[in-house]
Formats: structure tokens, C-alpha cells, sequence
């Protein structure tokens, strides 16, 4: 009996040792890999009605990199896949179902997040667009009256106000400036931002955009 199959023989009909150890290490890749996972989801051009349950973009070659890893510290574990593979022995084949089943699941909410916040980056550009149309930005603060700019001020009846100090802002520009930080935010981050006004060092105020979820913070004007 080789090294591999006496090591299964001491846990077999018992949860695997190396369960919750590699369930944690695929979850932690796969999270830590959204960037990757958003731009072939983008590649292929997909969205979520499209597919099916059962399938996924980058789950087994998650579970593969981590198994990899794994086994460097583990000599004793056995190749993943293939003859005399982990997932040949029934006991470990249920484990390696139910943890690529969580993945597909934390998979499946990575893309929804992104679709919604696709959603909402779209919306709220559509409506800074339709808003140009009648030379109308709707307030990014308040969401509820329009900007009203004159000269170097931009101010709104909710109480934003900002003075650019001689800097001439421009219904194009303004729309511009928006959408550059809300599209900036998106590539990195699933959740949606907020607006706020804050004071400067220079005892004026600026229009900033942040994010409560990853920090996210800058300066729109």
C-alpha cells in the first residue's frame, strides 16, 4: 500500500483533515481573484440568466491551484483529479462536491454584486445624460434637484455648494467629472458609492465620492 492510500486508510468514513483547511484557502483565492473572474465574465459576454447553476468560470481552476498548494505541504496527499486521484475515493469526492458547490455559489455573488453595480453605474449616467439634454445635473448628493452652476459655483437648494475658486465648470465638464470617478470606483469595487461635500484646507468646500466597503475615496471637484 503506497504513502497515499495509507494516509486515506487512518480518516476513511470521517471528514477528510485537509477539508476545512482547503475549503477556506479556495474560498480566500476566489475572492481574492474577482478582478480576474469580472474580466473573463466580461470576455465571454454573459449575463447571470444565461447561465446555468451548474456552471462556473474560474471554480476548478481554483480548487487545482489550491489542491497544488496543499500538496506542497503535504507530500502525502494524492493528485486531485486522474487515476488513484482524491476524487476517486467516494468519501472525498462528496467533500470536493460540497466545497465546489460553495464556490460556484460565491461565484454566482461576486457577478450579481457587479451586474447590479453595472446596473446602477448605467442608471446614474443615463440620468446625468437626460439631465444634459435639458442642460439639468441632477444633485449627486440629494438625487432630488438639479445643480445649478454659474461660472466657477455649483450649488443645490440641499445646501451643496462649491466654489472652484475661478475654475469655470461647464454642464460637460461636471457631467464628465461625475461619471469618471463613479466609472473609477467600478473597476475595483462591487458596491455603490456615495456623494458627500467636505471641507478643504483652504476653507471652501469640494464635492468628494467614497466607498463605506473598500475605502474608496476622491475628489470629484
Amino acid at each position: 500500500m503506497d504513502a497515499a492510500h495509507r494516509h486515506r486508510s487512518l480518516y476513511k468514513g470521517t471528514t477528510p483533515p485537509w477539508k476545512e483547511t482547503y475549503r477556506k484557502r479556495c474560498v480566500d483565492r476566489l475572492k481574492n481573484s474577482r478582478s480576474r473572474l469580472l474580466e473573463r465574465y466580461r470576455q465571454l459576454g454573459q449575463k447571470r440568466s444565461d447561465r446555468s447553476s451548474a456552471t462556473s468560470i474560474m471554480v476548478q481552476e481554483v480548487m487545482e491551484e489550491e489542491w497544488s498548494a496543499l500538496q506542497s505541504e503535504d507530500h502525502r496527499l494524492p493528485p486531485l483529479w486522474g487515476p488513484g486521484g482524491t476524487a476517486e475515493e467516494y468519501d472525498e469526492l462528496a467533500v470536493l462536491e460540497e466545497i465546489q458547490q460553495e464556490l460556484i455559489s460565491q461565484e454566482m455573488v461576486i457577478i450579481e454584486e457587479y451586474e447590479s453595480n453595472l446596473r446602477f453605474e448605467q442608471q446614474y449616467i443615463s440620468t446625468i445624460v437626460e439631465g444634459m439634454e435639458d442642460r439639468n445635473v441632477v444633485c449627486p448628493v440629494c438625487h432630488m434637484g438639479n445643480l445649478n452652476i454659474k461660472s466657477h459655483v455649483v450649488s443645490c437648494h440641499c445646501g451643496l455648494y462649491i466654489d472652484t475658486k475661478n475654475q469655470n465648470i461647464t454642464h460637460d465638464l461636471l457631467q464628465q467629472l461625475l461619471e469618471s470617478r463613479v466609472s473609477e470606483h467600478m473597476e475595483h469595487c462591487l458596491h455603490n458609492p456615495v456623494f458627500f461635500v467636505a471641507p478643504n484646507a483652504e476653507g471652501s468646500s469640494n464635492l468628494m465620492i467614497t466607498c463605506k466597503v473598500c475605502d474608496y475615496l476622491s475628489v470629484v471637484l
